[in-house]
């Protein structure tokens, strides 16, 4: 209901007090943008605030020690399956992140819960159910598992933890120095104002930081979204090009959208002929590897992180896609 009234308001200020086209490219390229800034920004400041506050129940120690004792493989299954059930954006998963690297758990598991949470959850599940069938649903689903966890364990071993921002990890180098001098830290002690003040602080320093990443990945996404042409897609990554998948994936990434958001056009493109395997390798592109996020991340993941990270996730979605058209047109 909250999403419909602001849409609602967004389309009078834009279309009634600034006088837009609603059909125009530049008309729907400021809605896009004024309607997107305003609800991300919400959801970010609701999510940010909320994983803070519920943060300090938990002491970083009790789960550093606590990920000490458990295999790594089966916490990047686990932090897969939670993306899943978690229905974010790949924007808004960002803040959550950034909260598990603070609480001590391993970068490898934390990117896991990053790829699935935006590039399969339960909406786009039951839509994509009606849609297109259950064995696609299934193929979706697996796969999204598989890249999450297999993206996870590779960027694991690599060890690239410092090339985090180094604000991510104040709370775990505080930790470290400690274990190294032999002290252990006591569990801070709060009173729940006390916790709703330090969390309201969190919540707008790490806003101020974002903030400004989020405004210009939304602009760059409104710009494509008002101009780029609707069959842009179906002309280039058509029936017949073997270089669909990849072409299709480039296409994915400057754009913005939750699952839910973009599997009606997917839809749309297989009617048209598009192969399920191409449109599915769009989809997780636009949703897991999209260039807001990738703007956003640089505020956390130094270049080199950031980068791998591109590289893996483009090079599974790409070998997906492929795979998935191998099977489905056999």
């Amino acid at each position: 209901m909250v999403p419909d009234i602001l849409q609602e308001g967004v389309n009078y200020l834009t279309y009634v007090l600034m006088g837009l086209d609603p059909t125009s490219a530049l008309g729907s390229a400021v809605n896009f943008f004024i309607y997107d800034t305003i609800k991300i920004l919400i959801l970010l400041t609701v999510i940010i605030f909320a994983i803070a506050f519920f943060r300090s129940y938990i002491s970083p120690i009790k789960v550093r020690k606590a990920l000490a004792k458990r295999n790594e493989y089966i916490g990047n299954v686990a932090a897969a399956l939670v993306g899943i059930i978690t229905p974010f954006c790949s924007c808004s998963a960002v803040p959550l992140f950034i909260g598990f690297v603070e609480s001590g758990v391993p970068l490898g598991v934390t990117f896991s819960f990053l790829i699935a949470s935006p590039m399969v959850n339960e909406i786009a599940i039951i839509l994509l159910w009606g849609m297109l069938g259950w064995q696609i649903t299934a193929l979706y689903i697996i796969s999204g598992l598989i890249i999450a966890i297999i993206a996870g364990i590779i960027i694991g071993k690599l060890k690239l933890e410092g090339e985090v921002e180094s604000y991510v990890y104040e709370m775990i180098d505080k930790i470290k120095a400690a274990e190294k001098a032999g002290v252990t830290l006591e569990e801070e002690k709060q009173t729940p104002k006390e916790r709703f003040l330090s969390s309201r602080d969190y919540t707008f320093d790490l806003l101020k930081k974002i903030s400004p990443y989020v405004v210009i990945a939304i602009g760059i996404g409104a710009i494509i979204h008002g101009y780029a042409p609707a069959d842009f897609l179906i002309t280039y990554a058509g029936p017949g090009n073997p270089l669909a998948v990849p072409i299709a994936v480039l296409i994915g990434v400057p754009l913005y959208s939750n699952a839910a958001g973009i599997i009606p056009l997917v839809a749309v493109f297989i009617e048209k002929g598009i192969p399920i395997g191409t449109a599915l390798a769009f989809m997780m592109a636009v949703t897991a590897l999209s260039l807001p996020e990738m703007i956003i991340l640089r505020k956390v993941l130094k270049p080199k992180l950031l980068a791998i990270f591109i590289g893996i996730l483009a090079v599974s979605i790409t070998a997906i896609g492929y795979l998935f058209n191998a099977i489905i047109y056999l």
